[in-house]
């Protein structure tokens, strides 16, 4: 279970306390056990600092606070603030990632003929850049024709395989496998199942998709349907 421990502190030498992390980070590289950090002062109380730090787990926590930098750290934390940190441990029961779930619509839900992802989920100047098509995709209509026409061509589906998400943007981790059931690229149907991997990178403002990034094996698609030679 994903472990969250939150420190509180008051200083009024946030440049030294700042300092003061990147020196645990560089000594702890590769042995410590925490996997996201972040720092934040108060808007109302410039003194008061948060720090939130993630861990895989209760455990993986407490084996970074018994490295020997970590004790040291603290205490010359301890020594910047102006009275004891404090800490509030958590273990994390629910923690949703909205930008994934978005990604994960706008794969899923179309191939079954359900468009609400597209009409939710994309700005009306969405951008879907593919190297496999002439030119981008311009416009939640544009990206409904062009995946009409794949519907038209394919029963296909999409396997999600992993996600990352980082601000702004979601990269995810694909396999496309599909039947090749009507005319595509001049092609006329053959019936052959293919399959290729992926990835798509999304980036989001304000709840929608304002790009798409493709990169994916239309060249092993291709092959696989015996439009070009194996």
């Amino acid at each position: 279970m994903t472990f969250v421990q939150i420190v509180e502190c008051r200083t009024e030498r946030p440049d030294e306390l700042n300092r003061l992390m990147d020196s645990w980070i560089e000594q702890t590289r590769g042995r410590r056990t925490a996997t996201h950090s972040m720092v934040g002062a108060d808007r109302e109380d410039a003194q008061h600092i948060v720090e939130i730090v993630e861990f895989p787990s209760y455990e993986a926590a407490m084996r970074n606070s018994g490295l020997p930098e970590t004790d040291r750290i603290f205490q010359e934390m301890v020594a910047l603030c102006q009275e004891p940190p404090t800490f509030t441990n958590l273990d994390m029961v629910r923690s949703d990632q909205f930008h994934k779930e978005a990604a994960r619509r706008l794969l899923l839900e179309p191939p079954t003929g359900d468009m609400s992802a597209i009409d939710e989920l994309l700005a009306p100047d969405y951008r879907d850049h593919d190297p496999s098509m002439d030119g981008d995709t311009v416009g939640p209509a544009a990206v409904k024709e062009m995946i009409e026409g794949y519907c038209k061509a394919f029963d296909f589906t999409f396997d999600i395989k992993s996600q990352i998400a980082e601000g702004d943007q979601v990269a995810t981790r694909w396999v496309w496998r599909g039947t090749h059931i009507g005319e595509f690229m001049g092609m006329p149907a053959s019936g052959r199942t293919v399959e290729t991997a992926g990835m798509t990178i999304w980036r989001f403002e304000d709840g929608k998709a304002m790009e798409g990034w493709w990169s994916w094996d239309s060249v092993g698609m291709m092959k696989q349907m015996g439009m070009m030679p194996g």
